[in-house]
């Protein structure tokens, strides 16, 4: 049987907030703060689910593919900043997440009534980026309802096209609906907004969580990561190639003025750095270390001593 918006969990009344307008602010932020509690504790019982979204999203990437995110409203602006977010992080070169919000760029500072409605938009979203172009693409639909008919078009497209798809929804009930429709469905039980149907509140909280876990993790595992440092980190601005020297600077054991001195040497590449600098190696040798690595630091590092041996 069909669910019914007025079923959706997120879109019932919280009993803990049924006097919100009468509440001091103080015992209003303690409420915030125990909802919120709650919704971490509802993405963690959903790690299963996160860890397998993740290993398709890896396995993606690593054969070329790209990560959709597809969202209206909250949901597909938490998207979009995390697509965002990729390439300075990571210093990826190519777009591996694009966030797709319906209603366009312009939905991203301004309400666009009735685009989460329109179901052709995403699909010519999707046909705009060549999607499916290796059928490695996937589509990771957001929709906190579980309804949005947006989300749900770009989720039945990827599917036509024999890509893989993740479904991520703030209501448990709907999920269950959807069994076996999508490779992964990810459905925190978060339970009622302290506002009814404010989805931009627990469920957007809860969404960011799990989207910072997919794309993070998924690069961790790509090897954009060595220890907890950023070290493919694009050096954009004064504060992130000071951080790459800082990062330099604590991984060898070197001061300041040295850090800089073969951050540049390297070409501003701080896994070049690092190499150059631990193996004594020229910025050619440790490019053929990076290259002979699939670009994992940590086994660029290993690499020499294992020939050695």
């Amino acid at each position: 049987m069909a669910i019914e918006y007025k079923d959706l969990k997120t879109e019932m009344r919280n009993p803990e907030s049924r006097d919100l307008d009468t509440m001091p602010v103080k015992e209003i932020l303690n409420l915030f703060y125990r909802q919120d509690l709650a919704a971490a504790e509802a993405v963690k019982k959903e790690h299963k689910n996160i860890s397998a979204a993740i290993d398709i999203i890896h396995r993606s990437l690593e054969l070329n593919g790209r990560i959709f995110y597809a969202g209206a409203g909250t949901s597909g602006r938490l998207g979009v900043l995390d697509a965002s977010e990729i390439k300075p992080t990571f210093g990826v070169t190519r777009k591996m997440f694009i966030g797709l919000i319906a209603g366009g760029r312009k939905a991203l500072t301004t309400s666009i009534e009735g685009a989460e409605d329109d179901r052709e938009a995403v699909i010519r979203e999707l046909k705009k980026h060549k999607f499916a172009a290796n059928k490695n693409d996937v589509v990771v639909g957001i929709t906190a309802s579980g309804m949005t008919p947006y989300v749900l078009s770009a989720l039945n497209y990827a599917r036509s096209e024999s890509c893989c798809t993740v479904l991520l929804t703030c209501n448990k009930n709907v999920a269950q609906q959807y069994r076996g429709e999508f490779d992964v469905i990810i459905a925190p039980d978060v339970g009622s907004e302290i506002i009814s149907g404010s989805t931009r509140l627990k469920s957007g909280t809860a969404t960011k969580m799990i989207l910072n876990m997919l794309s993070t993790v998924s690069m961790i595992k790509l090897g954009k990561v060595y220890q907890n440092y950023m070290v493919d980190l694009i050096p954009a601005c004064k504060k992130l190639i000071n951080r790459a020297e800082r990062i330099l600077s604590d991984l060898c054991s070197i001061d300041m003025s040295e850090a800089q001195k073969i951050y540049r040497q390297s070409g501003y590449n701080l896994k070049a750095a690092i190499l150059m600098k631990e193996k004594s190696v020229s910025l050619g040798g440790a490019r053929l270390l990076l290259k002979k690595s699939g670009g994992h630091l940590r086994s660029a590092l290993a690499y020499e001593e294992l020939k050695t041996k």
